[in-house]
């Protein structure tokens, strides 16, 4: 499947219409792309409020209700006649009106339980993307800052990274390109060196071997920064060896 094809999916996505492989498809592509993450969040809240806009809470008491009329009909005794037939067919027919609603409302209460659910995660996307526009403009801001200067330096495994500085705006960017995926239940760390005091500077994407990261805090002191593997949602301070330490640029 091409790449043009990924954009036309946003909304049977949302719907939860698509086959397994085109949703891993789609969800790989979606980590990249921010416009198909804004309409995915656009059209699950617009489904979400279409539900809750027709979605019955069922009422208190209602199973118990149920059944306690059921103990309370006898059943019919069996007959022959054609008109007694007839009779029987309506009151099938009745019952089985009956039985047909409240299946509805069940399916329709357990629906806005859903689009609630739905329209939590388009609100989650939704905050997620502005996060993402907010580092987009971090990361360019910092970029092209006239005093910007980088250093480049090789990794473990063939990998490279580089470190953009700018003084005026008191922010630094973390280039990786090629680094190897950390080992499961870890993710890479960013710290700022402070004459050897580490501070926290946010955390890598697990998924993605090559990014750009803003690194979370100024630089004050910092003449260096330094990645380490911790466990899965980092740590208040490094637990283990630096993979890496780069010099800031001077």
């Amino acid at each position: 499947m091409i790449t043009s094809d990924l954009h036309t999916l946003s909304g049977a996505y949302a719907l939860h219409a698509l086959e397994d492989d085109e949703r891993a498809a789609f969800e790989h592509h979606l980590a990249d792309c921010e416009a198909c993450a804004r309409e995915v969040a656009e059209f699950t809240a617009t489904a979400a409020r279409l539900g809750l806009a027709v979605s019955l809470r069922p009422t208190p008491g209602g199973r118990d209700q149920v059944l306690r009329r059921i103990a309370e009909v006898r059943q019919a005794t069996p007959a022959r006649t054609p008109r007694d037939r007839r009779e029987r067919r309506a009151r099938r027919a009745w019952w089985a009106s009956r039985w047909i609603l409240a299946a509805s409302l069940a399916a329709t209460a357990a629906l806005g339980g859903t689009t609630v659910w739905q329209y939590q995660r388009a609100e989650d996307a939704r905050a997620e993307a502005g996060r993402s526009r907010h580092a987009s403009a971090e990361l360019s801001a910092v970029l092209a800052a006239p005093d910007a200067r980088s250093r480049t330096v090789r990794l473990a495994d063939g990998a490279e990274g580089t470190v953009v500085v700018s003084t005026s705006r008191d922010r630094a960017v973390f280039l990786a390109a090629g680094m190897a995926e950390p080992p499961g239940g870890k993710v890479y760390q960013l710290w700022f060196d402070e004459h050897g005091v580490m501070r926290d500077a946010g955390l890598m994407d697990p998924r993605r071997t090559s990014q750009a990261v803003v690194l979370r805090g100024t630089v004050d002191d910092a003449s260096a920064m330094g990645i380490t593997v911790e466990p899965a949602g980092g740590s208040k301070e490094p637990t283990s060896r630096p993979v890496a330490l780069l010099p800031f640029p001077t």
